[in-house]
């Protein structure tokens, strides 16, 4: 496959194309069509299909895949099931925006070979770059599928390249769905994302781009192309958009979800749109981007004004049908999220699925909130069924969640509109909300900005919410951040590796191996012993480091940690004065590994055990194992409660009890993802172009570098100790296994027994006596708080005895030992006594005097107030406090100060 000219290519020379230029953005283009001057995309042209579609009788959304699809295969490419669109095998990005991130990193650079070659593929793709757009614009989608034929030239591969690829596009236009050939334009353009670019061709048809052909032979790095090696043709064809163009309709919504708009519009009394605006308007949709509202603002003011309205008024009729459009389009992006295991949350993935949650819900709002979400939701399911069959068999775990946010959601406006009214007063005297606060409350609090408009304007607050506010949130949240910081041992001996062949592996031959023999290849910094062979497990994959110990010449020396440098293994061992060739024992503390091994098996069967009893978004979100007790993070939506922890515990259990095969094999990372699919990637993504599986047979299977047991049965006893929620949609299971699992459960049970002694009461009969004495000590304590009462009552009114007239009010200072609460109630019930009085009660502690300064409500009425005596007395004896108006605390400095504060006081009040 030689160089081409990716402009001037054989298919458009050999079959009368012409090459132009627009005259509008100046773009070169080639069509058919000799006395087409422009290049037929948005902005140069209006849509030319609303009312004059190419294809209405062709059938269903789901015919147009298939045609898609089938003239492919005929064509020598092999279907490829979808992908998750949660992107669980990079580390780059959370969710899938097109067909090719489905290959990238592993198969673009080489290192994996493709699934098939060429293939074909409908991926359903999530993109938030425009989700201020949908519903308002009548074209921009956060959810829809992107069809694709893939060609890999790589590891000298040559299959086809940019001639063959514009051949393909013209001819599933023209013979698969009867697109006139005139009617076709190629524009060629620059394409970049997921971390490579290229050329491409856009292919337009009345108005509307159907297809982006990319010829990818770039990576980005840095924002630079770098050329590559590899040549891949990285095309997207819009099933979505292409319907679209086949059907007609003032919208794209319209044409996809028919049945869910006119659900909606009758649950919510909305007329269809009239279809004069409806035209009208979908003509010059492909203008409107409210990422530049003064241009889309000058497009809608004409469109009013062609067919005679204000632009005031034809807002006023789009509105319902713009949330239904937004509703319509959320939603079934949310079904292909959730379903496939997004659990919603503030951080990563479930970021962005809750923000869609929240506005798909707000846009509700703006109809009246006719029907729930979850509803909505329920009813893609619904429709979707034929095309997205595991979603349908896994509708109660998606609705639950829907459900929960949504509940949870309302619980956080009704909170958060306090919070908003208080953080308005603040900007009231400035009279405009920065757009930092919006995004403050948005994320801190969950009010979105629309929200604090409503508060704002009730207290003549001015609020300019941003056109593109959640594009902002979505684009600061949609790629995973990158590791950085302090370099680990591992990278910084890279470098120093490389003369070293691998390692090989006996904790992989044979994890059971606890003693071998070895040859010193070298020692790197004095301390890092490289051998040809070891059973030592390098940390990794959350299992910590193998210890133990390496003998020569009847000297042990301590294996401190061992890590693995690519392929090469490493033994920390003070002291150690190696040299290449030495011979060694290495005897790893087999104690200690089968504790871990157990662990770590015991990891595997938890998961799988959750995932039965949670719902399938059950996924790993971290794991640590020890040897006396591991934790597994699991992404979860509620607090797990203990009913489902006992069921875990009991299933897990289960597996232990039926001894099942622990199989751990080596596995070619396409045959892997395509026998089990990606939820090979609980334990996170593996970068190898080779897996190794764990499979536990029926259980869980996992691409694992981790050392296990060979049989369930071999874990023994699984207990989980604990469980806690360590961030929104995370839960962290503790538990135990093996002899620290026993251990743990005897110490428990002894704890039990010893109270059961105390109590004098049998094990059974152990929760009613507790419950008993429970009662007892909380009518015990009543009677205390009565005693208490009465006491101060009668503390109080003694105290009361002692006032001495100031100035016309009754001044009483007291000193007593008490803590700081009883101060403040004695000093408030001696003040009802004497409605005209100041009252101060003091208590000495250390070096330290506490006191209470409490104003009887005449007193308050006469003008005297609590703060200003307070500080005028503490700048008389020294110390420091503050209240309120009528109630002031705080410490005076030394004890003895009654006399001191009394005399204050007095000057104080008579100089009142």
């Amino acid at each position: 496959m030689g160089e081409e000219n990716l402009v001037d290519l054989p298919f458009f020379l050999e079959n009368g194309f012409v090459k132009k230029k627009c005259r509008v953005c100046g773009s070169t283009f080639w069509t058919l069509n000799t006395e087409q001057e422009v290049c037929g995309d948005q902005p140069c042209v209006d849509y030319q299909f609303v009312d004059n579609p190419l294809n209405p009788s062709f059938g269903t959304l789901s015919d147009v895949r298939e045609a898609f699809l089938s003239f492919f295969e005929k064509h020598g490419h092999e279907r490829v099931p979808r992908y998750p669109v949660v992107a669980r095998w990079r580390t780059d990005v959370y969710l899938v925006g097109a067909s090719i991130y489905d290959f990238q990193p592993w198969v673009t650079e080489g290192i994996v070979d493709p699934p098939a070659n060429p293939l074909t593929i409908s991926q359903p793709s999530i993109r938030l770059t425009d989700v201020d757009n949908v519903g308002r614009s009548g074209r921009h989608m956060t959810g829809f599928e992107m069809m694709a034929h893939h060609a890999f030239n790589v590891k000298g591969a040559k299959v086809y390249w940019a001639n063959d690829t514009v051949r393909y596009a013209f001819e599933v236009l023209t013979k698969a769905y009867g697109i006139p050939p005139e009617e076709i334009s190629f524009k060629f353009d620059w394409w970049s994302g997921g971390g490579n670019a290229g050329e491409d061709y856009e292919v337009l048809v009345r108005g509307l781009e159907v297809a982006t052909l990319v010829f990818m032979h770039y990576k980005v790095v840095d924002d630079k192309p770098i050329p590559m090696e590899n040549k891949i043709v990285d095309t997207g064809y819009g099933l979505e958009r292409i319907y679209w163009l086949l059907k007609g309709g003032v919208s794209i919504y319209e044409a996809v979800f028919p049945g869910v708009i006119e659900w909606l519009r009758r649950e919510a009394g909305v007329e269809v749109i009239p279809e004069d605006l409806g035209v009208a308007l979908a003509k010059k949709v492909g203008k409107l981007d409210y990422k530049e509202p003064e241009k889309t603002l000058k497009v809608k003011a004409e469109i009013a004004r062609s067919i005679g309205l204000s632009l005031e008024e034809m807002d006023k009729i789009l509105s319902p049908h713009e949330a239904i459009w937004a509703v319509s389009d959320h939603t079934r992006s949310l079904m292909w999220m959730i379903g496939d295991g997004v659990v919603p949350s503030n951080v990563g993935a479930g970021y962005l699925a809750r923000l869609l949650i929240r506005r798909a819900i707000r846009h509700l709002k703006r109809i009246g909130y006719p029907v729930p979400l979850v509803e909505v939701v329920a009813r893609q399911v619904e429709l979707w069924k034929d095309d997205f069959p595991e979603h349908y068999e896994n509708v109660d775990d998606i609705l639950d969640i829907i459900d929960w946010e949504e509940k949870k959601y309302r619980e956080t406006i009704r909170r958060g509109r306090k919070i908003v009214a208080k953080t308005l007063r603040r900007y009231g005297k400035r009279g405009e909300v920065p757009v930092e606060e919006l995004v403050k409350l948005y994320e801190s609090h969950g009010v979105p900005p629309d929200v604090v408009a409503e508060e704002a304007e009730k207290l003549g607050v001015e609020v300019e919410i941003p056109p593109d506010f959640y594009y902002q949130l979505a684009k600061n949240r949609e790629q995973a951040p990158q590791v950085t910081g302090k370099r680990d041992i591992a990278l910084e001996l890279l470098e120093k590796v490389e003369r070293f062949p691998d390692t090989r592996k006996l904790y992989y031959e044979d994890p059971y191996i606890s003693k071998f023999k070895a040859k010193v290849l070298g020692v790197i910094d004095g301390k890092y012993v490289v051998l040809d062979k070891t059973a030592f497990y390098p940390e990794g994959g959350g299992q910590p480091a193998d210890t133990g110990y390496l003998e020569a010449d009847g000297e042990r020396y301590e294996v401190r940690w061992v890590g693995k440098v690519g392929g090469v293994v490493v033994h920390l061992v003070e002291g150690a004065n190696f040299k290449p060739g030495d011979k060694v024992v290495g005897v790893v503390d087999f104690e200690r590994r089968k504790n871990l091994m157990r662990h770590h098996t015991a990891t595997h069967i938890i998961l799988g055990a959750a995932r039965r009893v949670l719902g399938h978004h059950v996924w790993q979100a971290g794991a640590q194992k020890g040897v006396e007790q591991s934790r597994l993070d699991i992404t979860h939506h509620k607090k797990i409660t203990d009913e489902e922890i006992r069921e875990i515990e009991r299933l897990a259990n289960e597996v232990v009890l039926d001894n099942r095969e622990v199989g751990c094999y080596f596995m070619d990372r396409n045959a892997a993802e395509k026998k089990y699919g990606f939820i090979l990637y609980q334990g996170g993504v593996v970068p190898e172009p080779i897996l190794r599986v764990v499979e536990i047979k029926g259980w869980d299977v996992e691409a694992c570098g981790g050392t296990h047991v060979k049989s369930t049965g071999e874990v023994g006893l699984i207990k989980i100790v604990k469980v806690e929620r360590i961030q929104d949609g995370v839960s962290r299971l503790v538990y135990k296994a093996g002899l620290p699992a026993l251990k743990y459960v005897q110490e428990q049970d002894a704890i039990i027994k010893g109270i059961s002694a105390r109590l004098k009461v049998e094990r059974h009969d152990l929760e009613r006596k507790v419950s008993q004495l429970l009662e007892e000590y909380r009518n015990m304590e009543k009677r205390l708080r009565a005693l208490e009462r009465e006491e101060l009552l009668r503390k109080a009114e003694a105290i009361s005895r002692k006032a001495e007239e100031v100035s016309g009010f009754k001044l009483v200072v007291h000193e007593e030992e008490m803590d700081r609460e009883k101060l403040r109630d004695l000093a408030i019930e001696v003040s009802k006594l004497l409605p005209k009085s100041v009252i101060v009660v003091l208590s000495p502690r250390g070096d330290k005097t506490d006191f209470a300064l409490k104003l009887g409500d005449e007193a308050v009425k006469a003008g005297l107030d609590a703060k200003t005596l307070t500080s005028k007395l503490l700048s008389a004896v020294k110390g420091s406090g503050g209240g309120s108006k009528d109630l002031a605390q705080g410490v005076i400095s030394g004890v003895k100060v009654l006399d001191k504060v009394k005399n204050a006081l007095t000057n104080i009040l008579r100089e009142c």
